[in-house]
């Protein structure tokens, strides 16, 4: 049974009062700031006071909790004056607290640290122009950072090479395994500052895959590391450098070579290192546990198994203050949830569940005894906050407003600062006490889009072959008339790890596709069987077939699409990019005549072709599911062309690499099928800057053309 729940975010908006005609021009979606929502910037708490701060252009600002109106606490002119820079600030630089008196920003390549009870700035550390990677210790003592494949510490005085390496295969201190498994980064300073953990990556063996540079008048061909699903991997290890005597003990993580090591913690103490190791069928995790003193092995905390794959995404978090209880998140029961261990690895109990998913942790109350979190109970579309007490388990809600919520915790727990979003608010903050009551209001932004003429936008749900609820949006065109018929575009992502479908501000819709609804397109998307937030099961159960049950669950909604009276069948179109190009080209190819045109970006068109870590855990390799690749092959469907296709692609993409959508042209060629293409030849694995409004005016023609 449908269940339509309307939502005027357009021609009803509560209070506007003002004639809704303006319409958007390609150029200011790309640029014009004043379209999105304007919140705060750099909100971050002063150390553990209860004193909310954030940037301007030119000062940094806060407020306290119990103040009437924030004041100016630091000026970009204040230190033009104090550093006289070589170039006078415009702008304040990006500035971090380290504790209530003092905060740390640069200006390029020179650290400072600045103090308000002297109102001096002090230079700390002056850093090599081809720095990267950049992770101050927590004591502000040491600043680590990257040069090419190289880690190095500094404690503003002595640069000390941590790594050496010659052969530019050996990369340490940065982020490993393609960023899968919640890694973003590979350099992990210890609670105190006193040692570094890092990622040290022998990527030698893996095979060299070529782009070319056109810029120049001799194309050059830069060459750069691609594991590709079944092919020989990279290998990684976790070593520990002391600042002070320079010594590096690397952690004797059992074989073989190829696993994930994931999600490190260090223990209070300092004196262990904890890491989420994987295999490389990713359906077998160990926590263990290691000396940072000599390396060794100490135990394996816990173990997690799934038939179709674990996918460890946080690293486990002591109790402040406790160093014998951690919390851990899993999937373990099918939802994203929290669960409280003792430090030898004995579980104390699970605190949170149901069928609902934990989005983030938050934070932890001042006396410790709960934690804040955010999740999607009650809502998939919504991200609430709640605070638990991890004695009775107990969780109650603490935001009181629908839609999607970010919250910063205070340093000493008594207060949250909590951005929303929904559809009748663009973006607010409001503090909120440990009650949930909203203290104070520090930025609402109702509607920047007040003066432009928005279609309907609606969202429902239907049921899919599996007796899943699928969340729906549908922007009708702007002026929309019933007894009219219109074409519609259908974006689709579809892939783990996404939702386009939500609950915050304007439903998660860009403003390309009302610009598309402005003029004359309805425009559907749907979040399939594989998206996030929903649930292992709903995410999981396109294991090793990828494209299936996605395109069912897509055809699902062309089924409620053909069945409004406005909607011209015989005009639908569908776009997406990355794995909504795989899946743009699969609902194209596999239901010839339905769509009239199909335009996709950066498409996957055989998996074979794609990077070990996420199609692995998807598919599992070519040789254990051989099946599952050639059915989910788009190189063996090009002779289900029909109609209109527009396929794009960027010719420096290091994710789908180029080799995707050229191989696709030479079976289109073989089978003798037309089709249009575009390469945008400096671009990656997507058209960003002001080369968007390139991209968007081609899929626009292309619609004005051929829809």
């Amino acid at each position: 049974m449908r269940k339509l729940i309307i939502i005027l975010i357009a021609v009803l908006m509560a209070g506007s009062g003002l004639a809704q005609h303006k319409t958007f021009e390609l150029e200011e979606i790309a640029s014009n700031r004043s379209l999105y929502p304007s919140g705060l910037w750099n909100l971050q708490w002063r150390g553990d006071t209860d004193m909310i701060t954030w940037q301007t252009a030119t000062a940094l600002v806060g407020q306290y909790v119990s103040g009437k109106k924030p004041d100016t606490l630091l000026k970009a002119g204040t230190l033009n004056a104090l550093l006289q820079p070589e170039k006078g600030l415009k702008r304040l630089p990006w500035v971090t607290w380290k504790d209530s008196e003092s905060l740390h920003f640069n200006i390029g390549m020179d650290y400072y640290a600045y103090n308000f009870s002297t109102r001096q700035a002090t230079k700390t550390f002056t850093l090599p122009e081809k720095a990267e990677n950049i992770e101050h210790s927590p004591d502000a003592r040491y600043i680590a950072y990257t040069i090419d494949n190289n880690l190095y510490v500094n404690d503003g005085k002595i640069q000390k090479a941590v790594s050496s390496d010659e052969n530019k295969g050996i990369v340490s201190g940065q982020s490993v395994h393609r960023n899968e498994f919640g890694i973003n980064k590979g350099i992990f300073w210890s609670p105190k500052g006193n040692l570094l953990a890092f990622y040290r990556m022998d990527e030698t063996m893996v095979t060299e895959y070529p782009l070319v540079d056109v810029t120049g008048r001799i194309a050059e061909v830069n060459y750069f590391r691609y594991p590709m699903a079944g092919m020989t991997s990279h290998q990684v290890t976790l070593g520990v450098f002391n600042p002070v005597n320079g010594e590096i003990v690397f952690m004797q993580t059992p074989g073989p070579d190829d696993h994930y090591l994931t999600n490190i913690a260090w223990s209070p103490d300092e004196k262990s290192v904890f890491i989420a190791e994987l295999n490389r069928d990713q359906n077998h995790l160990l926590l263990n546990k290691y000396d940072a003193a000599t390396g060794k092995f100490i135990q394996t905390l816990f173990e997690e198994k799934n038939a179709r794959y674990v996918e460890p995404q946080h690293p486990m978090e002591f109790l402040p203050g406790d160093a014998t209880h951690f919390i851990w998140q899993s999937q373990r029961d099918g939802f994203n949830h929290i669960y409280l261990y003792m430090e030898d690895g004995t579980l104390e109990k699970q605190l949170t569940s149901g069928s609902w998913v934990v989005t983030s942790v938050d934070g932890f109350s001042k006396n410790n005894k709960g934690i804040f979190y955010t999740s999607t109970k009650g809502n998939p579309l919504d991200k609430q906050l709640y605070y638990l007490d991890i004695k009775s388990g107990k969780s109650h809600k603490l935001s009181k407003t629908s839609g999607t919520h970010q919250a910063l915790i205070s340093g000493d727990g008594k207060f949250i600062a909590t951005t929303f979003s929904n559809p009748q608010i663009a973006t607010q903050t409001d503090i909120l006490d440990t009650k949930g009551y909203a203290m104070l209001t520090l930025n609402k932004d109702t509607n920047p889009l007040k003066d432009y003429a928005l279609g309907e936008t609606s969202i429902l749900t239907l049921k899919s072959d599996l007796g899943d609820d699928l969340y729906c949006r549908l922007i009708k065109p702007a002026n929309f008339d019933a007894t009219k018929k219109y074409p519609v575009i259908i974006y689709v992502y579809g892939g783990p790890h996404s939702q386009l479908v939500s609950g915050d501000w304007l439903n998660g819709a860009g403003l390309f596709m009302h610009y598309l609804a402005q003029r004359g397109y309805a425009v559907f998307t749907l979040d399939n069987h594989g998206t996030a937030n929903r649930g292992f099961e709903f995410e999981s159960v396109i294991h090793r077939n990828l494209g299936v049950q996605e395109m069912a669950d897509q055809l699902t909604g062309v089924n409620y699409l053909k069945s409004l009276q406005w909607v011209d069948t015989a005009r639908l179109a569908v776009d997406g990019w990355s794995y909504g190009g795989f899946m743009s080209l699969t609902l194209k190819l596999k239901n010839p005549g339905l769509f009239k045109v199909a335009t996709a970006g950066g498409p996957v068109t055989d998996w074979k072709f794609y990077e070990v870590m996420y199609g692995e855990r998807y598919m599992d390799t070519p040789e254990q599911n051989p099946e599952g690749y050639k059915n989910a092959s788009l190189l063996n469907a090009t002779d289900g062309l029909e109609g209109k296709l527009l396929i794009i692609h960027g010719a420096q993409d290091n994710t789908v690499v180029w080799q995707n959508s050229l191989e696709f042209l030479n079976q289109c060629i073989e089978n003798k099928k037309q089709v249009d293409y575009f390469v945008y030849p400096t671009h990656e694995h997507n058209v960003r800057g002001l080369d968007r409004v390139h991209l968007y005016r081609k899929l626009v023609t292309y619609y004005n053309d051929f829809l």
